[in-house]
């Protein structure tokens, strides 16, 4: 296993290195028509939607941002008890085919903002969330295993099960202690989202749907780099969605290893402080990392974020009010859907638009699914649940993309840049608590 860490980050920095690496297209009409003819086991031709159907089901198919968590911890949801109000449960995750599925441990700036003895602070609501994680993985264990290694995941697709990982959203949840960074990784958090809709103590937000708020530390402050180096030490993923565009560019300047947005989508074909323009998908590319497309109507077509805008606008105060109540996360996304119900969805052809055009610019190997399921108010047509998953696998074929090409993007390339972030901290040689900083927060 550590031999081929090894190789996976001499791997990495080779590609990273080519000055090509990063500017590959989507799959050529060329490569397309060279590719074999597809056929069952007797030899009969497939149809495209058995090849999509067949191809989707050999690929291990990654999601790195799922917000169930949120429903289980505040109304008591359990994944296998459909109700029919969630994206995700266990019988849409196998009609869906996912391989390996990030739960979020996702900390509301209001734990962080406002700490109370009644509610804790952002580091409990992280154990709060990490405990019912656990709780899911030991209450389904036919369905799903704990993953915290590409080899993890591989070993979980080969026995039939669906891997489960974790990542914070909200770097805040840490309290500004490197050793509660190591203890969340000890407990199997493979990625932190470096803030969330406000600035924290080290890093600064990109905001939500408006613009972002008042710069605090221009980027990363220097315990905010401090926090990307023992991140990337331990082999923890840096996850720069949500983040400002200064930090954006802070933590490029910084990473040793691949960075990733778990879920972001092109700011080119959607204007949202949340997306990611040209330069930075380009920027991602060259470091070696990876864009996992964010799947909410708001941030994947202008048409329905100016219209939810205008909405949500004239709300402004029933909103406010129910934020300031601290309504749930369901109850709130149920809010917002709602208020938005007569604004028509985009297709899934749009949400297909932006993977193509990230392919474009960033290259084939950098761009992959962060769905964003349960943690928005909308999804583009077909795709209101996590069984839908198979039609991105369908359209992906439709416009002539390869199957090989169509695995990286439904997993591959985010088991490569993971790969690259546990070979890097093989690389230093150090042990998790006893090599680690000390650095206390300024």
């Amino acid at each position: 296993m550590k031999r081929s860490a090894a190789l996976a980050f001499v791997v990495w920095l080779a590609a990273a290195c080519d000055k090509s690496g990063g500017s590959a297209a989507t799959s050529s009409s060329a490569s397309a028509s060279a590719a074999p003819a597809f056929v069952d086991a007797a030899g009969a031709p497939l149809t495209l939607e058995e090849r999509a159907a067949k191809l989707h089901r050999e690929s291990i198919v990654v999601d790195t941002h799922d917000d169930v968590t949120s429903t289980i911890l505040e109304d008591g949801f359990d994944l296998g008890k459909p109700d029919g109000k969630t994206a995700t449960d266990l019988p849409k995750m196998r009609a869906g085919g996912i391989g390996a599925e990030f739960f979020s441990i996702y900390v509301d700036p209001r734990f962080y903002l406002h700490p109370s003895a009644h509610d804790g602070g952002p580091a409990r609501r992280a154990l709060d969330m990490i405990d019912v994680t656990y709780q899911q993985i030991e209450r389904h264990q036919q369905d799903l295993v704990f993953a915290g290694t590409v080899d993890d995941i591989r070993r979980a697709k080969r026995d039939g099960k669906i891997a489960i990982l974790m990542g914070i959203e909200g770097g805040y949840a840490i309290e500004d202690s490197l050793s509660a960074l190591r203890g969340f990784y000890r407990l199997g958090v493979r990625y932190m989202t470096l803030t969330h809709s406000v600035n924290g103590d080290w890093a600064d937000s990109s905001g939500v749907s408006g613009p972002p708020p008042e710069p605090k530390h221009h980027g990363l402050s220097p315990f905010g780099e401090e926090v990307v180096h023992e991140m990337q030490r331990i082999g923890m993923l840096v996850d720069v969605s949500h983040v400002s565009d200064e930090t954006v560019e802070d933590v490029l300047r910084v990473a040793k290893a691949p960075i990733i947005a778990s879920h972001s989508s092109a700011r080119a074909l959607c204007d949202a402080s949340r997306n990611l323009s040209d330069d930075q998908l380009r920027a991602i590319a060259k470091n070696g990392g990876v864009v996992m497309v964010n799947f909410f109507a708001a941030y994947i077509d202008p048409k329905y974020r100016d219209a939810a805008r205008a909405v949500y606008k004239a709300h402004a105060d029933e909103l406010a009010a129910a934020e300031k109540d601290g309504t749930h996360t369901a109850r709130m996304n149920d809010l917002y859907g709602k208020l938005s119900e007569g604004i028509p969805r985009p297709p899934l052809s749009v949400l297909v638009d932006h993977i193509e055009h990230i392919a474009k610019v960033a290259g084939v190997d950098h761009v992959g699914l962060g769905s964003d399921f349960d943690g928005v108010s909308a999804m583009p047509v077909g795709l209101e649940g996590m069984d839908g998953l198979p039609k991105i696998t369908l359209e992906l074929l439709r416009r002539g993309w390869s199957d090989e090409d169509v695995k990286k993007v439904l997993g591959e390339n985010f088991l490569r840049v993971m790969a690259a972030a546990e070979a890097y901290a093989h690389t230093t040689g150090g042990t998790l608590s006893g090599d680690g900083s000390m650095r206390a927060f300024e």
